[in-house]
Protein backbone atom coordinates (compact mmCIF):
# COMPACT_ATOMS: atom_id res chain seq x y z
CA UNK A 1 0.00 0.00 0.00
CA UNK A 2 2.77 2.38 0.56
CA UNK A 3 4.25 1.71 -3.00
CA UNK A 4 1.19 2.83 -4.32
CA UNK A 5 0.51 5.67 -2.40
CA UNK A 6 4.33 6.90 -3.47
CA UNK A 7 3.35 5.97 -7.17
CA UNK A 8 0.56 8.20 -7.38
CA UNK A 9 2.56 11.10 -5.40
CA UNK A 10 5.62 10.49 -8.01
CA UNK A 11 2.44 10.32 -10.79
CA UNK A 12 1.33 14.02 -9.54
CA UNK A 13 5.00 15.07 -9.07
CA UNK A 14 5.42 14.19 -13.02
CA UNK A 15 1.97 16.22 -13.93
CA UNK A 16 3.33 18.79 -12.66
CA UNK A 17 6.81 18.85 -13.94
CA UNK A 18 5.50 17.77 -17.50
CA UNK A 19 1.91 19.48 -18.06
CA UNK A 20 0.49 19.04 -21.11
CA UNK A 21 2.78 16.72 -23.16
CA UNK A 22 2.55 13.39 -24.99
CA UNK A 23 3.93 10.56 -23.15
CA UNK A 24 4.76 8.67 -26.73
CA UNK A 25 6.00 11.87 -28.84
CA UNK A 26 6.29 14.72 -26.11
CA UNK A 27 4.37 16.63 -28.47
CA UNK A 28 1.24 19.03 -27.00
CA UNK A 29 -1.28 16.71 -24.90
CA UNK A 30 -5.06 16.58 -26.39
CA UNK A 31 -7.36 18.44 -23.65
CA UNK A 32 -4.90 17.72 -20.49
CA UNK A 33 -4.71 13.82 -21.34
CA UNK A 34 -1.37 11.89 -21.15
CA UNK A 35 -1.58 11.66 -25.01
CA UNK A 36 -2.08 13.86 -28.53
CA UNK A 37 -4.36 13.08 -31.08
CA UNK A 38 -1.96 11.13 -33.73
CA UNK A 39 -0.37 8.73 -30.97
CA UNK A 40 -3.95 8.36 -30.01
CA UNK A 41 -4.95 7.07 -33.67
CA UNK A 42 -1.76 5.02 -33.88
CA UNK A 43 -1.73 2.77 -30.76
CA UNK A 44 -2.00 -1.04 -31.52
CA UNK A 45 -5.91 -0.65 -31.04
CA UNK A 46 -7.42 -4.34 -31.14
CA UNK A 47 -10.52 -3.57 -32.78
CA UNK A 48 -11.79 -7.09 -34.35
CA UNK A 49 -11.31 -9.57 -31.29
CA UNK A 50 -13.49 -12.28 -29.84
CA UNK A 51 -16.13 -10.89 -27.68
CA UNK A 52 -15.92 -13.69 -25.18
CA UNK A 53 -11.86 -13.74 -24.93
CA UNK A 54 -10.61 -10.72 -26.50
CA UNK A 55 -8.46 -12.34 -29.26
CA UNK A 56 -7.77 -10.77 -32.17
CA UNK A 57 -9.65 -11.98 -35.23
CA UNK A 58 -9.01 -12.22 -38.53
CA UNK A 59 -12.24 -12.16 -40.66
CA UNK A 60 -15.03 -9.07 -39.70
CA UNK A 61 -17.77 -11.71 -40.11
CA UNK A 62 -16.94 -13.43 -36.90
CA UNK A 63 -17.64 -12.71 -33.43
CA UNK A 64 -15.53 -15.98 -31.61
CA UNK A 65 -12.87 -17.15 -32.00
CA UNK A 66 -12.52 -20.88 -32.42
CA UNK A 67 -11.36 -21.44 -29.20
CA UNK A 68 -14.51 -20.16 -27.81
CA UNK A 69 -16.54 -21.48 -30.29
CA UNK A 70 -15.70 -25.01 -29.42
CA UNK A 71 -15.27 -24.70 -25.57
CA UNK A 72 -16.77 -21.35 -24.23
CA UNK A 73 -15.00 -19.84 -21.79
CA UNK A 74 -16.28 -19.12 -18.17
CA UNK A 75 -15.78 -15.23 -18.80
CA UNK A 76 -19.23 -13.98 -20.53
CA UNK A 77 -17.95 -11.41 -22.46
CA UNK A 78 -14.15 -9.75 -22.30
CA UNK A 79 -13.10 -6.35 -23.01
CA UNK A 80 -9.62 -5.42 -23.94
CA UNK A 81 -8.84 -2.55 -26.57
CA UNK A 82 -5.30 -2.82 -26.90
CA UNK A 83 -3.13 -5.02 -28.71
CA UNK A 84 0.07 -5.79 -26.11
CA UNK A 85 2.71 -5.12 -29.33
CA UNK A 86 5.01 -1.67 -29.89
CA UNK A 87 4.37 1.27 -27.90
CA UNK A 88 1.63 -0.40 -25.41
CA UNK A 89 4.26 -3.46 -24.74
CA UNK A 90 6.66 -0.49 -23.69
CA UNK A 91 4.66 1.10 -21.73
CA UNK A 92 3.49 -2.15 -19.89
CA UNK A 93 6.78 -3.30 -19.48
CA UNK A 94 7.82 0.19 -18.05
CA UNK A 95 4.47 -0.24 -15.41
CA UNK A 96 5.56 -3.96 -14.15
CA UNK A 97 9.02 -3.91 -14.14
CA UNK A 98 11.05 -0.25 -14.02
CA UNK A 99 7.63 0.26 -11.28
CA UNK A 100 6.73 3.80 -13.53
CA UNK A 101 3.96 5.77 -12.16
CA UNK A 102 3.44 7.33 -15.20
CA UNK A 103 2.97 4.36 -17.31
CA UNK A 104 0.43 2.86 -14.55
CA UNK A 105 -1.30 6.17 -14.83
CA UNK A 106 -1.45 6.03 -18.45
CA UNK A 107 -2.90 2.33 -18.73
CA UNK A 108 -5.63 3.50 -16.33
CA UNK A 109 -6.64 6.14 -18.40
CA UNK A 110 -6.34 4.19 -21.83
CA UNK A 111 -8.60 1.74 -20.09
CA UNK A 112 -11.11 4.51 -18.95
CA UNK A 113 -10.76 5.87 -22.34
CA UNK A 114 -12.59 2.83 -24.06
CA UNK A 115 -14.39 1.14 -20.86
CA UNK A 116 -17.29 -1.75 -21.26
CA UNK A 117 -20.57 -0.42 -21.18
CA UNK A 118 -21.65 -3.08 -18.63
CA UNK A 119 -19.11 -4.03 -15.81
CA UNK A 120 -21.72 -5.14 -12.73
CA UNK A 121 -21.01 -4.28 -9.50
CA UNK A 122 -17.66 -4.49 -8.81
CA UNK A 123 -14.38 -5.32 -9.69
CA UNK A 124 -12.36 -8.11 -8.85
CA UNK A 125 -8.32 -8.08 -10.14
CA UNK A 126 -6.03 -11.41 -10.92
CA UNK A 127 -4.42 -11.88 -7.52
CA UNK A 128 -0.87 -12.59 -7.42
CA UNK A 129 1.15 -15.21 -4.64
CA UNK A 130 2.45 -13.55 -1.80
CA UNK A 131 6.15 -14.08 -2.87
CA UNK A 132 6.11 -12.96 -6.54
CA UNK A 133 4.41 -10.29 -5.13
CA UNK A 134 7.37 -9.43 -2.97
CA UNK A 135 9.88 -10.38 -5.33
CA UNK A 136 8.04 -7.35 -7.59
CA UNK A 137 6.84 -5.08 -5.01
CA UNK A 138 3.18 -4.84 -5.95
CA UNK A 139 0.49 -6.81 -8.00
CA UNK A 140 -0.31 -4.60 -11.12
CA UNK A 141 -3.53 -6.35 -11.27
CA UNK A 142 -4.38 -4.99 -8.21
CA UNK A 143 -3.44 -1.49 -8.38
CA UNK A 144 -4.99 -1.20 -11.98
CA UNK A 145 -8.23 -2.24 -10.33
CA UNK A 146 -7.84 0.00 -7.54
CA UNK A 147 -7.46 3.01 -9.81
CA UNK A 148 -10.24 1.89 -11.97
CA UNK A 149 -12.51 1.24 -9.08
CA UNK A 150 -11.96 4.83 -7.80
CA UNK A 151 -12.90 6.11 -10.89
CA UNK A 152 -15.96 4.41 -11.68
CA UNK A 153 -17.50 4.04 -8.24
CA UNK A 154 -17.55 0.33 -7.92
CA UNK A 155 -16.52 -2.07 -5.18
CA UNK A 156 -12.96 -3.39 -5.06
CA UNK A 157 -12.87 -7.14 -4.53
CA UNK A 158 -10.22 -9.79 -3.20
CA UNK A 159 -9.35 -12.72 -4.33
CA UNK A 160 -6.27 -15.27 -2.58
CA UNK A 161 -3.78 -16.93 -4.91
CA UNK A 162 -2.43 -19.82 -3.03
CA UNK A 163 -0.22 -21.39 -5.65
CA UNK A 164 3.09 -20.13 -6.97
CA UNK A 165 2.72 -20.62 -10.90
CA UNK A 166 6.02 -21.14 -12.62
CA UNK A 167 6.21 -19.68 -15.69
CA UNK A 168 3.72 -20.35 -19.08
CA UNK A 169 5.35 -19.06 -21.63
CA UNK A 170 6.45 -22.49 -23.09
CA UNK A 171 2.84 -24.08 -21.63
CA UNK A 172 0.12 -25.03 -24.18
CA UNK A 173 -3.48 -23.93 -23.54
CA UNK A 174 -4.20 -27.09 -22.01
CA UNK A 175 -1.23 -27.39 -19.74
CA UNK A 176 -1.63 -23.67 -18.19
CA UNK A 177 -5.30 -24.07 -17.08
CA UNK A 178 -4.06 -27.12 -15.17
CA UNK A 179 -1.06 -25.72 -13.95
CA UNK A 180 -3.36 -23.19 -12.37
CA UNK A 181 -5.93 -25.67 -11.15
CA UNK A 182 -6.56 -24.88 -6.88
CA UNK A 183 -4.47 -21.71 -7.38
CA UNK A 184 -7.21 -19.39 -6.17
CA UNK A 185 -9.88 -19.16 -3.66
CA UNK A 186 -12.32 -16.23 -3.05
CA UNK A 187 -14.76 -15.53 -0.06
CA UNK A 188 -18.51 -15.05 -1.07
CA UNK A 189 -21.02 -14.99 -1.69
CA UNK A 190 -20.29 -12.51 -4.57
CA UNK A 191 -22.52 -9.99 -6.51
CA UNK A 192 -24.45 -10.96 -9.28
CA UNK A 193 -22.49 -9.69 -12.22
CA UNK A 194 -18.92 -8.63 -11.40
CA UNK A 195 -15.77 -7.52 -13.50
CA UNK A 196 -12.54 -9.63 -13.30
CA UNK A 197 -9.07 -7.16 -13.50
CA UNK A 198 -5.77 -7.92 -15.46
CA UNK A 199 -3.14 -6.43 -17.20
CA UNK A 200 -2.32 -8.33 -20.34
CA UNK A 201 -4.30 -11.54 -21.59
CA UNK A 202 -1.93 -13.87 -23.07
CA UNK A 203 -4.46 -17.43 -23.90
CA UNK A 204 -6.75 -16.25 -20.98
CA UNK A 205 -5.91 -19.33 -18.59
CA UNK A 206 -5.15 -17.08 -15.78
CA UNK A 207 -8.46 -15.17 -15.81
CA UNK A 208 -10.78 -18.43 -16.85
CA UNK A 209 -9.53 -20.30 -13.58
CA UNK A 210 -10.64 -17.19 -11.54
CA UNK A 211 -13.95 -16.77 -13.56
CA UNK A 212 -14.93 -20.32 -12.47
CA UNK A 213 -13.75 -19.62 -8.87
CA UNK A 214 -15.70 -16.60 -9.07
CA UNK A 215 -18.83 -18.50 -10.27
CA UNK A 216 -18.95 -21.30 -7.30
CA UNK A 217 -18.52 -18.43 -5.03
CA UNK A 218 -21.92 -16.87 -5.83
CA UNK A 219 -21.37 -14.78 -8.95
CA UNK A 220 -23.84 -15.44 -12.21
CA UNK A 221 -22.03 -13.44 -14.73
CA UNK A 222 -18.43 -13.07 -14.90
CA UNK A 223 -16.80 -10.70 -17.48
CA UNK A 224 -13.31 -9.52 -18.04
CA UNK A 225 -11.80 -6.35 -18.47
CA UNK A 226 -7.97 -6.02 -19.27
CA UNK A 227 -5.78 -3.10 -20.42
CA UNK A 228 -3.99 -4.81 -23.16
CA UNK A 229 -4.17 -8.82 -25.78
CA UNK A 230 -1.41 -10.51 -26.56
CA UNK A 231 -1.55 -10.69 -30.77
CA UNK A 232 -1.99 -13.89 -32.40
CA UNK A 233 1.28 -16.21 -32.84
CA UNK A 234 2.33 -14.72 -29.68
CA UNK A 235 0.39 -16.67 -26.98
Amino acid sequence: MGLMKGWQQAHRGLQKALPGYCAFCLMPAHDGLGWCRDCLAELPWNTLCCTRCGEPLRQPSQSLCGHCMLEPPPIERAHVSLLYQSSIKELMHDFKFNASPRAGMLLVELMLENMPDHLGSALLPVPMHHQRARERGFNQAYWLAEQLARRTGLELLNAECHKLVASQRTLNRQERAANLRGAFSIKGPLPAHLTLIDDVITTGATINALARVALKAGATRVDSWAAARTPLGNS
